[in-house]
């Protein structure tokens, strides 16, 4: 499913049109990612928990020479499944 479909889903939903819902998905993913941006996580009680993950320091090779190279620290966006969701799935 990608965005379009997404925000169609909504609408549908919702009783949204498609205007509202496509709206509302960009305004939740904005808020989204700029509490992530400000360190917080985003915990959304029986969907899931979005958070920044710090990945360290870490020494890797070139493939093509062969060569030990430093692959800096770098920060991650993750998500971790709600129980109800898992369970919804399974």
């Amino acid at each position: 499913m990608n965005k379009t479909q997404f925000v169609e889903a909504v609408a549908q939903k919702s009783g949204m049109n498609k205007r509202e819902a496509e709206a509302a998905v960009n305004a939740m993913t904005a808020v989204i990612a700029d509490t992530l941006k400000a360190g917080e996580k985003v915990q959304l009680i029986g969907f899931g928990t979005f958070e920044v993950k710090t990945r360290a320091e870490r020494t890797g090779r070139n493939p093509k020479t062969g060569e030990a190279i430093t692959i800096a620290a770098s920060k991650t966006p993750s998500f971790s499944a709600g129980k109800a969701l898992k369970d919804s799935i399974n």
